[in-house]
């Protein structure tokens, strides 16, 4: 079962969250009938519904909700944001609490894992573990911001079809290596049908300016704040090096480490049984029941 439910984010946004787990038997206490809570966070670009396998073999166990960041999804696109670091993580502590999740697990991937990490660094008493998926904690620099900006340019939208979107993310993009067709899943999860056809659901502009209040900065002192059990996950080809990840592990208090073959930047979506095999124990022993 997956319902809907909606959460009252920083200035009052709204934002969807959805819940990947049913709904508690009448008298049950809230944790013991859903399990420990676990907050699922997107990357830039993406959407809640990217979590829903990983959501459903947690629900077995957790209570797993996953969130549409502002801007994301089916939450709100203000015109003029705010979109800066302190107000998506007000939303993700906006979302533990209103919707009893705490003490949560926090799960993200990517930008989604950088909030995650500051929601935990901010907020120790609210998170009881944390899993870092494939996010650097170094800074990319102003010609990655611009790197991104000439990227949104080259999409040759509106794409006529869904197999359009999915043969130009997953095969003619130029930034591709090589084909990867899970990518071109990825974005056609992100497109809305418009009156000429296929365009991103969410705004090119809004990403670049989410994006610019965290490229130019590192988060090691951030990082090194957290002090509840994290996992750091990288795939084997994706933007995380196993250099940078490891130094990532020593810094945390109580890092731990894993990495998943065949995967890319997209861990959890393009090898979801080797994502499962990584996080799946390390979550069995952060959270014994």
């Amino acid at each position: 079962m997956v319902r809907r439910i909606e959460v009252s984010g920083a200035g009052g946004v709204r934002l969807a969250a959805w819940e990947f787990t049913d709904p508690p038997k009448a008298g049950a206490g809230r944790e013991g009938a859903r399990g420990p809570g676990v907050l699922l966070l997107h990357g830039l670009l993406g959407r809640a519904a990217h979590w829903a396998e990983t959501a459903r073999w947690l629900s077995t166990r957790h209570r797993a909700v996953a969130l549409d960041q502002r801007g994301h999804g089916r939450s709100d696109k203000p015109a003029e944001g705010p979109f800066d670091r302190s107000t998506y993580v007000d939303d993700a502590e906006a979302a533990v609490e209103q919707l009893g999740l705490a003490p949560v697990t926090l799960i993200g991937h990517a930008m989604g894992a950088l909030t995650a990490w500051q929601l935990a660094a901010r907020r120790p008493d609210l998170v009881r573990a944390l899993v870092i998926c494939d996010m650097r904690a170094s800074a990319l620099g102003a010609a990655s911001q611009r790197e991104w900006a000439e990227w949104f340019r080259s999409w040759p939208v509106p794409f006529a079809t869904l197999a359009d979107v999915r043969k130009w993310f997953g095969e003619d993009d130029p930034m591709l290596e090589r084909p990867n067709p899970a990518r071109g899943d990825f974005f056609a999860e992100v497109m809305a049908e418009r009156s000429d056809g296929w365009r991103p659901a969410f705004s090119c502009r809004q990403m670049l300016k989410a994006r610019e209040t965290w490229v130019r900065d590192a988060h090691w002192e951030e990082l090194a704040l957290v002090q509840c059990p994290t996992l750091v996950v990288r795939g084997l080809d994706g933007q995380l090096g196993r250099a940078e990840a490891q130094e990532m592990v020593r810094v945390l208090p109580r890092g731990q480490y894993a990495e998943v073959v065949d995967a890319g930047h997209l861990v959890h979506y393009d090898q979801p049984d080797g994502w499962r095999r990584a996080v799946e124990p390390f979550l069995a022993s952060a959270l014994p029941v």
